[in-house]
């Protein structure tokens, strides 16, 4: 595989320290949290608003780099601020103090993702970008393995010692920082862009061309359906699982989908990215389908792994698509914009499968997301022609 560049080695290696310490959190943030006195609710306030954060700095920050024709320190500052974050949780309890924390982490993501996307696409030599975001996203979903077993294994020994556990983080992620240092990138033509205000951080939506917004747009109906997988997890343990195996069904779906996308990007570069995408989105509206009439816990291994194919086949072939449908000196500026409103997206994906869920049954909530799924493949496989199929 001689398309993977040191550089594209050592973004993805950063990737997965980062993920491997983020990871080592997401299935006790909750416990914590409550641990402390936080309500249902404010959890759920607070990591809405933290994700918006992400959500609106994405774009500005992506069309910045391209402003100035850099990339690399968007991605170490970014990353920077993520590891930093990590201890900064066990110092307050304080829901300000909480807020604060994890709007630093989220701003790090958003300061970082449109730089790194453009970065890889870089990197990549022509006809296999979406390989390289496939390896990308293989070592950073890798990371999602690692982090929840570590985190089980030291909770296993020392149950209830959350902060202490935080503190832990903080060791992979500051390794991550140190890879970033390494790291070099190509010399790029400044795009010429202003620098426009943070609140109009997805003015690139306007001057994009016209097959980036219908790709993009297809992809953004999607998200909007696309909620969190905490409900998805929710779900399996409503139906019946024990929390061990929720853990478990999750570790499958990331362990899938670290070992199956370098190969689903490998063949959308083969095939084209238009192909391969609705085969990702059929196999989400199966998931999400038949997921309310399952209650082993075999039955939703299986099912979490079509989860992980499906997540393979969708998330690294979608920016390498995009990357191709936009000018060079864009690139920042079309993925962080993307990756900005797709954010948004989720929230508001979560919220109507919450209330439609809490309305009219799981069954609903669940249902309507397969339907717009399944429209969705079929406008990106049957829909007007795209440029870089």
């Amino acid at each position: 595989m001689k398309f993977l560049t040191r550089t594209i080695w050592l973004l993805s290696l950063v990737s997965l320290f980062t993920d491997l310490a983020s990871e080592m959190l997401y299935p006790v943030m909750p416990l914590y949290l409550k641990s402390i006195g936080f309500s249902v609710v404010f959890i759920g306030v607070l990591e809405g608003l933290a994700e918006a954060v992400a959500g609106l700095s994405k774009g500005y920050f992506g069309q910045w780099s391209d402003r100035l024709g850099r990339r690399r320190p968007f991605v170490q500052w970014g990353y920077g601020l993520s590891a930093l974050s990590k201890p900064l949780l066990a110092v307050l309890a304080a829901p300000w103090w909480v807020f604060l924390v994890r709007a630093l982490d989220r701003l790090g993501k958003g300061l970082r993702t449109g730089a790194r996307d453009a970065l890889l696409a870089d990197e990549a030599p022509t006809g296999q970008r979406a390989a390289v975001f496939g390896f990308h996203r293989a070592l950073d979903t890798l990371g999602a393995v690692v982090g929840p077993a570590a985190a089980l294994l030291w909770l296993s020994q020392h149950p209830g010692q959350y902060r202490l556990l935080f503190v832990l983080a903080f060791l992979p992620g500051l390794l991550a920082v140190l890879v970033t240092l390494l790291v070099r990138e190509k010399q790029q033509a400044p795009s010429g862009q202003p620098v426009r205000p943070f609140w109009a951080s997805f003015e690139y939506w306007q001057r994009a061309p016209v097959s980036y917004r219908r790709v993009a747009g297809a992809l953004l109906l999607f998200a909007l359906v696309n909620s969190s997988d905490a409900l998805l997890l929710l779900l399996a343990r409503q139906q019946g699982l024990s929390d061990p195996a929720v853990i478990g069904v999750y570790i499958v779906y990331n362990l899938v989908y670290a070992v199956a996308a370098l190969p689903a990007g490998l063949l959308a570069d083969r095939l084209g990215p238009g192909r391969i995408l609705p085969v990702g989105l059929l196999l989400f509206a199966l998931v999400y389908g038949v997921a309310t009439q399952l209650h082993s816990w075999q039955s939703f291994g299986v099912l979490f792994g079509l989860y992980g194919l499906y997540a393979a086949a969708t998330e690294g072939v979608g920016k390498a698509w995009l990357s191709q449908l936009c000018s060079p000196t864009d690139k920042g500026a079309a993925l962080g914009t993307f990756a900005g409103l797709s954010s948004l997206a989720a929230l508001g994906a979560s919220t109507l499968t919450g209330l439609v869920w809490q309305l009219l049954g799981a069954s609903a909530a669940f249902g309507l997301s397969a339907v717009v799924a399944t429209a969705v493949a079929g406008y990106i496989a049957f829909g007007p022609r795209h440029s870089t199929q």
